[in-house]
């Protein structure tokens, strides 16, 4: 499974995916990544089996494009999102105020 940039449409295997993904922001639910290869930054929602790509709008976060990750699990945790896919866990931090204002 390969997973693309939107920007740039570079696609990325899922280590490298979710080792880009650098900031969690638990009170939108939302997931800051910066793709590898263009630099673009995307705020993304991670669902049980899917990833969720769109825009806040009105308040509230509305997702677009979904794509479909099977084996796809998310935990949240107070300070952290760990995403889990097969064997592998990736653990996004929270940054306390660093994307409360962010777009």
């Amino acid at each position: 499974m390969l997973i693309p940039c939107l920007a740039c449409d570079s696609r990325f295997h899922p280590d490298e995916f979710f080792r880009a993904c650098h900031d969690y922001n638990r009170g939108r639910d939302l997931v800051a990544w910066t793709c590898p290869r263009c630099g673009n930054r995307d705020e993304l929602r991670v669902l049980p089996g899917e990833l969720g790509f769109g825009y806040p709008r009105r308040g509230r976060f509305d997702v677009h494009d979904r794509l479909r990750v099977p084996g796809l699990r998310r935990h949240r945790q107070d300070l952290r999102l760990d995403i889990s896919l097969d064997q592998k866990v990736w653990r996004v931090p929270t940054r306390l105020g660093h994307m409360a204002g962010a777009r």
